[in-house]
């Protein structure tokens, strides 16, 4: 039997070792040791970490790669970015949210992600955004996945079309309903937007992914109102609070009433390490919170949680290259998730658990998924983090799309006046 690809001696992200993975018609066909077969395409693993793709469920699209345009965010502030954003959306056109959404998603891919869940802003009566981001969406088919979030970043009572606008874009194709309740004017309406939108979601059988308690306020209340919504229309499985950093400094007490809420709802959980550390915290002095929301807490209560990117060079943050395992290593500093086993796991957050969170079909490393993978020079999950290594093959459909040549460096020493003893370095009596 010929096979399209085979990639021999891997090592999966379970452990095991000198795996061959053998590719037919875009599924994988065997997962087994040395499959003897011809194939179109051989790849020797040398015992290195293939992993399935790596997914982003929370990231903004529409605004990526803009950065400095229409000028710098200056503080660094969440508000100041919302502000600059406010700015940019009447002077970019369609063409140019394709072209910077298109030069991302070619970096996202040779970074070895698979799937991206963009929220795309509908407070722009042109819905400029949702128009291009679903051109894009067209155009990476074959090779990206891409969801797209109907996100009324003004709020969808506060914006007076902010409305209107959301369920164009659903009408037009858009998948999933978003929602921002802490922006709108009162604790009131936001509770409001949360119950609109959840019932909206229900009515057309969508997904919710909501900005949840994206605040150092510890009164915001919205992830309970998004809980009790989702338990109450039925919606378990479907929806996930993005964000939460409310939830760093909610007071214990109500935090062990309100993590219980949110797992009996089957709530999806979707910190964004980077941005959160670098916008939360902002009015402290010393000490300064982290802003990260209680991603041990969360974990240990069964909850699904999948890190997102949110941002790369755009006005709430200027730095990023798609790289999820930069991600997967500041959540696990910031989560102080310190253990071997915490340490695998947040390799799971921005792979297996963020595929459940979109939920991705065909997903995995099984005989039957579908045939994508990531070739990584690192032995294993928790080296990966810690290396963030060179993506050596991305592959689709069992086909290999994207090549990183192996990080190599050699030391010179002959500058050195004197050679080194190892004796120098012995352990003193």
């Amino acid at each position: 039997m010929g096979f399209d690809l085979i990639i021999k001696n891997a090592t999966l992200p379970d452990g095991t070792t000198g795996i061959d993975i053998a590719c037919a018609d875009g599924l994988i066909a065997a997962v087994e040791r040395d499959i003897k077969a011809e194939a179109g395409e051989v790849i020797n693993a040398e015992g290195q970490l293939v992993s399935p793709p790596f997914i982003d469920p929370h990231f903004h699209m529409d605004a990526t790669l803009s950065l400095g345009t229409p000028r710098m965010n200056v503080s660094g502030t969440l508000l100041e970015g919302i502000e600059l954003w406010g700015e940019l959306k009447p002077v970019q056109s369609v063409e140019d949210i394709i072209e910077r959404a298109l030069r991302y998603c070619d970096l996202a891919v040779s970074m070895g992600i698979g799937a991206i869940r963009s929220h795309v802003d509908v407070c722009d009566d042109e819905l400029k955004g949702v128009e291009a981001l679903l051109e894009v969406r067209k155009q990476v088919s074959s090779y990206l996945d891409l969801q797209l979030v109907a996100f009324p970043q003004d709020g969808v009572f506060r914006d007076p079309t902010a409305k209107e606008n959301l369920i164009r874009s659903l009408d037009m194709g858009v998948d999933i309903v978003g929602g921002i309740p802490h922006f709108e004017r009162t604790m009131q309406d936001g509770a409001e937007s949360v119950k609109f939108l959840c019932e909206l979601a229900a009515e057309r059988g969508l997904m919710v992914d909501m900005h949840c308690d994206e605040s150092d306020d510890p009164l915001s209340r919205h992830i309970e109102t998004l809980a009790y919504e989702t338990k109450r229309l039925g919606l378990e499985g479907r929806v996930a609070g993005s964000h939460l950093t409310s939830m760093h400094s909610m007071d214990n007490y109500y935090v062990s009433k309100l993590i219980p809420l949110m797992a009996e709802a089957e709530l999806h959980a979707i910190p964004n390490p980077l941005i959160n550390i670098m916008l939360q915290g902002r009015h402290d002095t010393y000490p300064k919170r982290r802003g990260q929301t209680r991603v041990p807490e969360l974990k240990a209560a069964g909850i699904n949680i999948g890190f997102g990117s949110d941002c790369v060079m755009d006005p709430w943050y200027s730095l990023g290259k798609a790289d999820m395992l930069d991600v997967a290593h500041m959540g696990l500093h910031v989560g102080q998730l310190s253990s071997r086993a915490d340490m695998a796991w947040c390799f799971d957050a921005v792979t297996e658990n963020s595929a459940e969170i979109m939920g991705l079909d065909g997903y995995g490393l099984q005989k039957g998924c579908k045939a994508n993978m990531v070739l990584l020079q690192a032995n294993d999950p928790i080296e990966a983090i810690r290396l963030r290594p060179n993506r050596l093959a991305v592959i689709r459909g069992g086909k290999t799309i994207s090549q990183t040549s192996p990080q190599r460096s050699e030391l010179f020493l002959k500058y050195r006046p004197n050679e080194i003893n190892p004796a120098d370095y012995a352990p003193r009596p």
